[in-house]
């Protein structure tokens, strides 16, 4: 074991809890990032490695999506532009922590089985292949050839190639992307499941329906010189905290800010920013003119009630409904009076506060509305998210400077890889496009998305599963249920820079194949390459990896997909995979014929800032939907009844991880330290429960299933943390929390895990 890795677990008896944080980031965020980068690169290596983050001739931060500062829009970026979390990504990808065949040698899965995510993330980089063969009880060093052929081998066994399943992450490059939904597609199937079916799929679904492109229509211009901007459902300290800065911008210019969100996050009220003097000696700035608390789920209600008082006020920009616009007249029929009474009983808000709230926004002239996990992951998120719309469309708020849509993506290209073709059900424009490109032919018929593939695996219906980076097990919900249904495969194959609990929940053959990192430099044999990524803003830049790799034993990503590509498709296939390895140039002028808005891709992204997709609505108000128009939609709330003595739970990230990524175990900003089973509770809930700030307490969800049938899951060992959440609310970090959400506990539409409305009861441990 390297240097500074945990030789224990997490000790939950050392729990903490203090105050939570009056102000993200400041002086102490620079602090512990900088520790934290020492602990895991050593000094020389910090200093010579943030420099690059984020820079032009740099490397994109393998954490959130947040956009950089681009001259066109009249910015510059920092000389440090990046973050406290940003720089814990790059610390935890580029340490000098080594996981190799003497690491697997000592410890067998089994054990591996039993060590919590944050033990297993500490240990480091993995450094060659390693394969667990039927009956082992460890991973053995495996080559790369063999390896390829072990796997080609397994698939073309199968009775069907849709009997395997390809999962994607959203740190994966472009080229990559395209290049993996290619050698799926040639293998005969669309099983493309990825990150985003479990997080914006809501809103992919929702706007694209109403606006005909699932992307947002702002730029990081327009953000910073809106009027008004709406942060619902998202906890911008500590999942982008990049989005402070602009946020700051915001209320130095004028503007104003309106949280919605059950929990008084720091980053939602004030912000310290490090890169200021007002930021390391003063109070920082408020960000919030606005804090409204709800209840978990009462977004769609709030948002009717605000929608409603617009009309009645005569605040609808007409001139804009009637241009651009479709189905108003239905929806403004059933927008005309509000009950205030099952609105109050839904938000938990006080009709003051609301009608405060629709004077904000029917009073700006230019208003953004962005939104993450809070309002997608939840039964009723497409419909909550078309209702956000339906505010901005009667406002005009669509297609005009500082005002759209902004739903703010997670995983740093999760959106590029959708743009390349990473999806169970891409559009057969770009299926046609594929195959006259390539000359192959592709399936056509829809593929599995990530809570199907889970399915289909429990039922034997997928029998290898293939993970493009990401930690599939615990980033899915119904931990125990999708453990047990990889298990049940009879191949894994998990693609990873860092050892993670995937490795450790094995089929019965089962293969680690460690991949190059977004820091490290990337040399084939047309000499040292780039990759790019697409932000949440459409822009599309280049990345370009610096430091030596953590092994010589290391293949990247587009190297793993063009040599398992060529071994199971073989040698006749007409694709040249070899020369996509050779020089990822050749991938990207593929990439302009097949996708759109790419075209002259490869002299567009050597731009300094690269070039930005078109966005029809926000370019030009033009809405590519199935009427021609922007469509208004009819959205009924639907109450969630929570029974007596129970809480509605929502899964959340603390301030120390990433996704499944945990840095450490500390959440600064909700003053919680060294430890993660955690419940945060409304002190008046905890007393009336009968239970007390610090009992330790086992966690049961309840879910009725469509028969009729009330099915329990338990989590257990959860101490009780006294939090200011909303009444009845209350909220664990996942993934520690995610047994508890229900596999079929889905969003209508999109199919994405109800994960922020589970109900649970408690029980003394």
């Amino acid at each position: 074991m390297s240097r500074g890795a945990p030789e224990q677990d997490i000790d939950e008896n050392a729990l903490r809890v203090g105050q939570p944080g009056h102000a993200a980031a400041g002086v102490k965020g620079v602090l512990v990032s900088l520790q934290r980068s020492w602990e895991q690169m050593g000094l020389a290596r910090t200093v010579r490695t943030l420099p690059l983050l984020n820079q032009r001739a740099g490397f994109d931060c393998p954490g959130c999506a947040w956009p950089d500062p681009r001259e066109a829009e009249g910015d510059k970026r920092k000389i440090a532009e990046f973050c406290e979390n940003g720089a814990k990504a790059v610390a935890e990808e580029a340490t000098t922590r080594r996981v190799g065949p003497e690491f697997f040698a000592r410890h067998p899965v089994a054990e591996l089985a039993g060590k919590t995510d944050y033990w297993l993330g500490q240990q480091g980089r993995l450094t060659q292949p390693m394969i667990l063969r039927d009956g082992d009880s460890h991973y053995r060093p495996i080559d790369w050839g063999e390896a390829f052929e072990v796997i080609a081998t397994n698939l073309r066994g199968l009775a069907s190639p849709d009997e395997a399943a390809f999962y994607t992450s959203g740190r994966t490059s472009n080229e990559a992307a395209f290049l993996y939904q290619l050698l799926v597609r040639s293998f005969g199937t669309n099983n493309l499941p990825d990150c985003s079916n479990m997080c914006h799929e809501s809103s992919g679904s929702a706007l694209t329906e109403t606006i005909g492109i699932g992307k947002g229509s702002v730029s990081l211009s327009d953000v910073e010189h809106a009027d008004l901007v709406l942060v619902v459902g998202q906890n911008p300290g500590t999942n982008h905290p990049r989005m402070l800065s602009s946020l700051e911008k915001v209320k130095r210019r004028g503007g104003r800010i309106i949280a919605v969100n059950p929990l008084p996050e720091t980053g939602l009220m004030r912000f310290k920013n490090p890169q200021n003097v007002r930021g390391v000696v003063g109070d920082g700035t408020q960000l919030a003119d606005e804090f409204a608390q709800i209840r978990i789920g009462g977004d769609l209600a709030l948002f009717k009630a605000i929608n409603a008082l617009v009309i009645k006020a005569g605040a609808v920009d007409q001139d804009f409904v009637d241009t651009y616009t479709h189905g108003f007249d239905e929806f403004a029929a059933q927008s005309t009076d509000v009950d205030w009474e099952a609105t109050a009983e839904a938000t938990g808000l006080a009709r003051e506060q609301i009608e405060r709230i629709a004077e904000m926004l029917i009073s700006s002239q230019r208003t953004v509305a962005c939104w993450a996990m809070g309002l997608t992951q939840h039964k009723q998120g497409v419909a909550t998210i078309r209702e956000v719309v339906n505010l901005l469309l009667l406002r005009g708020m669509i297609g005009k400077p500082g005002a759209g849509v902004c739903p703010v993506r997670g995983h740093s290209n999760v959106q590029g890889d959708r743009t390349m073709g990473i999806w169970e059900k891409m559009p057969e424009k770009f299926l046609d496009a594929l195959e006259r490109e390539f000359g192959v032919p592709v399936p056509r018929h829809h593929g599995l998305d990530t809570v199907d593939t889970i399915r289909a695996m429990q039922s034997g219906r997928v029998k290898a599963f293939l993970g493009m980076g990401g930690n599939f097990v615990s980033a899915t919900p119904d931990t125990d249920a999708t453990a047990q249904a990889l298990r049940g495969c009879e191949l894994t194959v998990q693609v990873s820079t860092k050892l993670n609990r995937s490795h450790a929940t094995p089929g019965r053959t089962a293969l680690i194949l460690p991949a190059l990192g977004r820091t490290e430099r990337d040399v084939q044999g047309g000499g040292e390459q780039f990759v790019t990524v697409e932000d949440s803003m459409s822009v599309v830049h280049a990345s370009r990896g610096r430091l030596a790799p953590a092994s010589e034993h290391l293949l990247s990503e587009v190297a793993i997909i063009c040599r398992l590509a060529r071994e199971l498709l073989g040698p006749d296939h007409p694709v040249r995979w070899e020369s996509f390895e050779l020089d990822y140039d050749v991938i990207r002028d593929h990439i302009a014929q097949v996708v759109p808005g790419c075209a002259d891709y490869n002299r567009r992204v050597r731009e300094p800032d690269g070039f930005v997709l078109p966005h029809p609505p926000r370019d030009s108000r033009t809405f590519p939907t199935a009427t021609g128009k922007a469509n208004f939609t009819v959205n009924v709330p639907e109450p969630i009844r929570v029974p007596a003595g129970r809480l509605l739970l929502q899964t959340l990230r603390s301030h120390d991880q990433y996704n499944t990524t945990i840095y450490g175990l500390s959440d600064r900003y909700r003053g919680v330290a060294d430890g993660r089973r955690v419940v945060l509770v409304n002190p008046e809930d905890i007393t009336e429960l009968g239970f007390a700030a610090g009992d330790q307490v086992n966690v049961i969800s309840e879910w009725t299933a469509a028969d009729g049938s009330l099915e329990e899951r338990r989590a257990d060992r959860f101490r009780i943390v006294a939090y200011p959440t909303a009444k009845g609310c209350a909220a664990a970090y996942y993934p520690e929390a995610n047994p508890l959400v229900p596999l079929n506990s889905v969003a209508e539409k999109s199919n994405t895990p109800v994960s922020k409305a589970v109900i649970i009861r408690m029980e003394r441990a």
